[in-house]
C-alpha cells in the first residue's frame, strides 16, 4: 500500500507515466480523450525528428506538417478505438518530414480508469518499410528460384532424353553383341532416371512428396516404356499412403526403375505367357517397406543371385543405404522376391510369392516382413 500511495501525486504519477512510455523501444504516445499529445517517448522523439514543446499538448492531428491527420485513422481512433478499446495493426503509408515515404504499423489500446470520469489511447507507431521491403525482395527471390528451378528441370530432362537417344544410336551401330547390350541397357537406365525426374518434377519437388500418386504415375510409365504391347507381361502395383521427400522419392523411384528393369530383363524368357512384375509399398508411421516380386523363372543364375554382384544389385544396395534400409532378396522355383525395409517389422511370408519353395536365398542385413497392406492398386 505504501508504494501504491507513493504515485498518486499528479507529479509522482506523470513522472512514472513518462518513465514508462521512454523505456520503450518503439515509438509511443498517450492521448488524452480528446486525441491531445499528454506524453511520447524519446523514440518518438528522434524518429520523428520533434521536440516536446511541439508535441506535448497537442493534437495529434496537428502534430508535424499534419502527417497524423488521415481521415481513416480518424475513424479508427474517434470511433472504433472508443468502442471496442482496440486497434491493431494499422498501417499508414505516407511521406514523413526528413524520413521519406514510410510505412508505419499502428496499434491502439484504450485504458480505463476507476470511475470512468476520463479515458486514455496509448499509441505505438512501428515503422515496417525496410520490413516490408525485405519481405518482397524475399517473395521475389523465391518467384525467380522457382523459375529456375522449372528452367532447371526442364533442361536436366533435355539433356538426359539426349544422353538416352546418343545411346541408342551407338547400340544400333556396334557390331559387337556385347557392347550393344550394355550401350541399351545403359540407355533403358539413363530412361528410367528421366522418367524419375519428370515424375518428381510433376509432384513438386520443393516440398513433402505423396509416394502412392508418385510411384503408381512411375510404374505406368515403365510398364509403357519398358514392357509396352510386345511381350505378355504387366505390372501390379500396390501403394500405402504416406510422404518422402524429394530425395528419398528420388531414391525410391530409381529402385523401382532398376528393380522392374532387372526382373524384366532375367525373369522371363522370350516365350514367357502370363509374367507379372508386382510393387508393394507399405507404411506404419516412420516405417516403410518396399518390394519388387516377379512370378518368372527364378534361378539362382539370375542377377541377385550371382556370386558377382552385377550393376543392378549394386545400384540397389547404394540405394537403400542412403534410405538407411535393409536389403533382402529371396529367389525361387516361382520367381524372385525383392524387399527394401525400413523398418522392424514383425516376420511373415512375403505377399508377392506365396507358398513358394524356396531353393536358393540371398540376403544382406535380414529384415522382417509387415503385417498389414493398405491397397491403392492401378
Amino acid at each position: 500500500m505504501a508504494h501504491i500511495e507513493s504515485f498518486t501525486g499528479i507529479e509522482n504519477a506523470s513522472a512514472l507515466t513518462q518513465a514508462i512510455v521512454d523505456t520503450v523501444r518503439e515509438p509511443l504516445i498517450v492521448l488524452d480523450h480528446d486525441l491531445r499529445v499528454i506524453a511520447a517517448s524519446r523514440s518518438f522523439y528522434l524518429k520523428f525528428k520533434v521536440n516536446r514543446d511541439d508535441t506535448q499538448g497537442k493534437l495529434l492531428y496537428d502534430l508535424g506538417d499534419g502527417q497524423w491527420d488521415i481521415p481513416k485513422l480518424r475513424v479508427l481512433l474517434e470511433k472504433i478505438v472508443p468502442e471496442r478499446g482496440v486497434m491493431e495493426n494499422y498501417e499508414v503509408e505516407h511521406d514523413f518530414p526528413g524520413l521519406g515515404r514510410r510505412t508505419m504499423c499502428l496499434n491502439a489500446r484504450k485504458v480505463f480508469y476507476e470511475g470512468g470520469s476520463h479515458t486514455t489511447i496509448l499509441l505505438g507507431i512501428e515503422d515496417i518499410t525496410e520490413k516490408l521491403t525485405l519481405e518482397r525482395e524475399k517473395d521475389e527471390l523465391l518467384r525467380q528460384k522457382d523459375v529456375l528451378l522449372d528452367e532447371m528441370q526442364h533442361r536436366v530432362g533435355n539433356s538426359l532424353q539426349i544422353i538416352a537417344s546418343i545411346l541408342l544410336l551407338k547400340a544400333k551401330s556396334v557390331q559387337s553383341e556385347e557392347t550393344r547390350q550394355h550401350l541399351q541397357d545403359a540407355h533403358k537406365r539413363v530412361m528410367s532416371v528421366a522418367s524419375v525426374q519428370q515424375h518428381l518434377h510433376a509432384s513438386g519437388a520443393g516440398g513433402p512428396i505423396e509416394i502412392a500418386p508418385y510411384l503408381s504415375k512411375l510404374c505406368e510409365t515403365l510398364e509403357t516404356s519398358l514392357i509396352g504391347d510386345n511381350r505378355p507381361i504387366f505390372l501390379k502395383a500396390t501403394f500405402g499412403e504416406g510422404t518422402a521427400t524429394s530425395a528419398q522419392a528420388v531414391s525410391l523411384g530409381l529402385i523401382v526403375t532398376e528393380l522392374v528393369i532387372n526382373a524384366l530383363k532375367h525373369a522371363f524368357p522370350q516365350d514367357t505367357k502370363g509374367g507379372h512384375v508386382t510393387i508393394v509399398y507399405e507404411v506404419a508411421g516412420t516405417d516403410w517397406k518396399l518390394s519388387v516380386a516377379d512370378n518368372g523363372i527364378g534361378k539362382l543364375a539370375g542377377v541377385f543371385a550371382q556370386a558377382k554382384t552385377g550393376l543392378g544389385t549394386t545400384i540397389v544396395k547404394a540405394l537403400a543405404q542412403q534410405l538407411d534400409a535393409q536389403v533382402e532378396i529371396v529367389s525361387g522355383s516361382l520367381g524372385t522376391t525383392v524387399s527394401i525395409t525400413h523398418a522392424t517389422f514383425e516376420k511373415k511370408t512375403p505377399q508377392a510369392a506365396p507358398k513358394r519353395a524356396s531353393l536358393g536365398k540371398e540376403t544382406v542385413g535380414k529384415s522382417p516382413e509387415p503385417a498389414f497392406v493398405r491397397a491403392n492398386s492401378r
